[in-house]
């Protein structure tokens, strides 16, 4: 059959229509997924083409499937992250929608002190078990969009579930059904997809929920999982594991807009960020994240990774307010929930250098070692840990980043007050000390050397 195509412009070959192939043994991939071995990548060469949609954006779970990975948040902690997560995203609402339980009272005030907010991003979504009361539950709230979990891998249809491929369908469209004659707009979590059998369950299933969404008139949304983070991003890789294959074959089979596909990964294999940049760059609109990360095992896709690739894709940040990153960060910190010191844009360590060869470049321009303006786009200067290796340029560079130090003001590395600060470091690890200076034991190691200076800089502090 040849027919024409409203995204590629021209006609289009489909001689194969999706169908369901109800096996009588699960298909568990074997020679990929041993589980006594690695995991492996098979290539069948078959080349994707990029179809990047005219709108990307990002979707949060940090309060459903990032909370379980921690401890539970309370309600006053969900409200002051959900308005950190709207000025973050931006007007645009480049973060455009968040998902809640809706199982206990407590979430259902977090819900509703949200809700009172009166924002317009991120959209309140919900999470839910298939069942009538959860169904009502989620009208009750007045909440648009509601998650349904669809397990869509072999794994989980015959060795969790013990159902047959025929049977998991027939049960998760009749969820769907109960969710459209409610007016509620369905979201399908097609769980484990990275393992599932895309031409023989995968496929034939997303069409079924597309003519679902053309009769009823309410956009149907399939959100791909890779729930165990199995999915690869290079070009040529077969499926199950192939992310542009996965998208792709989602678009051009299932006939799924781009605007109503979702890819949600996990980190298990730190692939997490290039696998969600890679669905959008196939064809999917959304990719969903939490906030630094948080999630089950490895965790989920960072959404301020997420942000930042979007504006290296588009050439603009389109509102995204990355100076609010720093103050998520040290929020998750009061709430005891720990940061590697390692994590871009919000560690300790972040733009923060301990060679001294690096921080004699960066006095010359900081644009040689920092990957960016730092300090104006994410409200974080380049910083230099002073240790034994730091070397004068590293303690110049301290005093004048600490002071807040520029042009005619700053301090030259080959001043008398560096090296005599120099002097006393090198002693302090002659002694055997093995840890970086604070920055108070340097601030007294100033004030010992030159005391004019320190009160002079102190007073301008």
């Amino acid at each position: 059959m040849i027919k024409y195509s409203d995204t590629k412009n021209v006609l289009m070959e489909s001689n194969w229509k999706p169908n369901l192939q109800d096996v009588g043994t699960p298909n568990l991939y074997r020679e990929l997924y041993s589980y006594d071995s690695i995991p492996k990548i098979a290539f069948n060469f078959r080349q994707t083409p990029m179809e990047i949609p005219s709108e990307l954006w990002i979707t949060d779970t940090t309060f459903r499937d990032g909370q379980q990975a921690t401890k539970p948040f309370t309600s006053k902690q969900i409200v002051e992250l959900y308005k950190m997560m709207h000025r973050f995203g931006g007007k645009k609402g480049i973060i455009r929608q968040s998902e809640f339980f809706l199982y206990s009272e407590k979430d259902r005030e977090a819900v509703r002190a949200c809700m009172e907010l009166g924002y317009d991003f991120p959209e309140i979504t919900s999470w839910i078990r298939a069942s009538e009361k959860d169904f009502e539950l989620v009208k009750e709230m007045k909440i648009k969009e509601t998650g349904i979990l669809v397990s869509c891998s072999d794994y989980h249809i015959f060795k969790k579930m013990n159902l047959t491929r025929k049977q998991a369908a027939d049960k998760y469209l009749n969820v769907v059904k109960m969710a459209l004659d409610k007016g509620i707009v369905p979201r399908c979590h097609f769980e484990d997809i990275t393992r599932a059998d895309f031409y023989g369950f995968v496929a034939p299933l997303a069409y079924e929920l597309m003519q679902l969404s053309k009769e009823s008139g309410i956009p149907i949304k399939i959100r791909a999982c890779d729930t165990m983070g199995y999915g690869i991003s290079y070009p040529g890789v077969t499926l199950p594991r192939s992310v542009p294959g996965i998208i792709s074959g989602l678009r051009y089979y299932g006939e799924v807009p781009s605007e109503q596909l979702e890819w949600h990964g996990h980190n298990d294999f730190y692939k997490v960020v290039t696998n969600a940049a890679t669905a959008w760059l196939y064809g999917c609109s959304s990719v969903n994240g939490t906030l630094m990360g948080i999630g089950e095992r490895t965790g989920n896709c960072p959404i301020e990774a997420m942000a930042v690739e979007y504006a290296a894709l588009k050439g603009t940040s389109d509102g995204i307010d990355f100076t609010v990153i720093k103050e998520i960060g040290e929020y998750f910190k009061s709430m005891g929930i720990d940061i590697p010191d390692r994590t871009p844009f919000v560690g300790k360590s972040f733009n923060v250098t301990r060679a001294g060869i690096h921080a004699d470049g960066l006095l010359k321009d900081p644009e040689i070692y920092n990957i960016c303006d730092t300090e104006k786009i994410f409200g974080v200067p380049p910083r230099v840990a002073v240790d034994s290796h730091s070397g004068l340029a590293g303690i110049a560079f301290w005093l004048n980043s600490y002071y807040g130090l520029k042009n005619a003001d700053a301090i030259d590395k080959k001043s008398d007050t560096v090296e005599k600060i120099k002097e006393m470091v090198d002693r302090e690890y002659d002694r055997g000390r093995t840890a970086c200076m604070s920055d108070s034991e340097l601030e007294m190691m100033l004030q010992s050397v030159n005391p004019d200076l320190y009160n002079k800089l102190k007073i301008k502090q």
